[in-house]
């Protein structure tokens, strides 16, 4: 099928490459030309892995192309995703749709008689209301069906989240659209993932409660890792205890520093505002978002209580930047709030991450960026893990003790063992666990 993909962001650019490799014709546009000059030339603009390789084979194939160019690549496209940034609008927390209405309006002045307009892009329950308001008025002559395609990707294992849904949302009443959507991901019927047709307010809202449920179970976590500090249990053991029962699952009850990335705060956000507006407030997402603002601001002082009540005149090592590991994204992670608090409380702070450092260079000024763990280690007085990079996982303990001033760590992912560390020599803070040095 011939497929336009509008954006080339993280969403567009993994389905655009993903579709290019079931065997569909994929155009991908933007208005960066930077970005697509860049994609043109095989230079990937986001860290994912396996995304380099899969964006230049089917590019090679002449299955996937980039162009600036919108109008000619909609013309005759059977099916145009609209893949594009909604940022959480400053001030009031709603979604931004700004690219997604121009882009509506762009869309529906090139498109050729008739075509499937999916919305890809997370975007607030009445969205595709607007989008087809927008289209009638722009093109009453044409045939378009606007269908919202949820995206369900996480960041570091997209790839595998494509090809291995755990279901496919279509949101749309028209049986014909319906169809071509079944047909887009044909390809995936062997893996047998539930083509789940929706209404389309109800794919809307998927996404969204999807979401904000997954934020819970993290800031849920997170609130009984700080009773486990205040009794003397292991978060550890209590997370599996309640996570092998299947009614709740063990994924996404780790606890830690709280949650950050491109879609939890905003979504989050997102869907309170929209709820507001509803005139039916959901109180447990606006506390789950209250709790996990305060655990990120509250990192410091954890670190401060591992040195003495103090990091003023310390040098802190701060391993990991980027919300979550295998990603260069710095979305709102909580190294955001971390390491500006140390820097204000007259910390010197060395930072290493695998890959997101040049995106963090401009988000963190005053901080000294190392080329490894042990440069940033050098001197320190404490070193802090705040993301669970594989390459954190075998540090050389013995190496660090020799190199750090102070053997003091701060592990706010658990990625150590508590006896191990002790065994080591080393001062060991973690999260949730009852053998807090204090």
């Amino acid at each position: 099928m011939r497929i336009a993909m509008i954006g080339t962001g993280y969403v567009g650019l993994v389905s655009g490459a993903c579709f290019a490799d079931f065997g569909h014709e994929v155009v991908c546009v933007d208005k960066n030309e930077e970005k697509i000059a860049a994609l043109r030339a095989d230079k990937i603009p986001i860290f994912e892995p396996g995304l380099d390789e899969l964006v230049a084979r089917n590019a090679r194939e002449r299955r996937l192309s980039f162009t600036t160019e919108l109008a000619p690549a909609v013309r005759d496209a059977e099916v145009v995703f609209v893949a594009v940034g909604t940022p959480a609008r400053r001030g009031d927390g709603h979604a931004d749709l700004t690219y997604v209405f121009e882009a509506a309006r762009e869309i529906a002045a090139s498109i050729n008689g008739q075509a499937v307009l999916v919305t890809k892009s997370t975007v607030p329950v009445g969205t595709g209301d607007e989008i087809e308001r927008i289209v009638r008025e722009v093109r009453p002559d044409a045939r378009i069906v606007v269908v919202s395609n949820p995206e369900f990707l996480r960041e570091g294992a997209a790839i595998t989240d494509f090809r291995h849904p755990d279901r496919i949302v279509i949101g749309t009443d028209d049986e014909r659209a319906l169809d071509v959507m079944r047909e887009v991901y044909r390809p995936l019927f062997l893996n047998q993932p539930p083509i789940l047709p929706t209404s389309r307010r109800a794919a809307e809202l998927i996404k969204y409660a999807a979401n904000a449920f997954l934020a819970t179970k993290i800031t849920f976590i997170n609130e009984i890792a700080d009773l486990c500090e205040a009794i003397g249990a292991d978060v550890q053991q209590v997370a599996r205890g309640i996570g092998l029962d299947n009614r709740i699952g063990l994924k996404f009850l780790h606890a830690g520093p709280g949650f950050g990335g491109s879609c939890f705060p905003k979504d989050t956000l997102a869907l309170i505002k929209t709820a507001q507006e509803a005139d039916a407030p959901i109180n447990i997402v606006e506390t789950v978002v209250s709790v996990n603002e305060a655990r990120k601001q509250a990192l410091a002082r954890r670190v401060a209580d591992a040195c003495g009540g103090s990091v003023a005149g310390k040098v802190i090592a701060v391993l990991g930047l980027t919300f979550k590991p295998n990603t260069d994204d710095m979305r709102d992670a909580p190294s955001l709030v971390l390491v500006p608090a140390l820097l204000k409380e007259g910390a010197v702070v060395h930072a290493h991450d695998p890959q997101g450092m040049e995106q963090a260079k401009p988000l963190l000024p005053g901080v000294n960026f190392c080329a490894s763990p042990y440069r940033a280690a050098e001197g320190a007085d404490a070193l802090v893990i705040v993301t669970e990079w594989d390459a954190y996982r075998a540090l050389d303990l013995g190496r660090l003790k020799t190199i750090m001033q102070s053997p003091v760590i701060v592990d706010l992912r658990n990625i150590y063992r508590p006896d191990e560390m002790a065994a080591k020599g080393f001062r060991y803070w973690s999260v949730g666990r009852p053998n807090n040095m204090n």
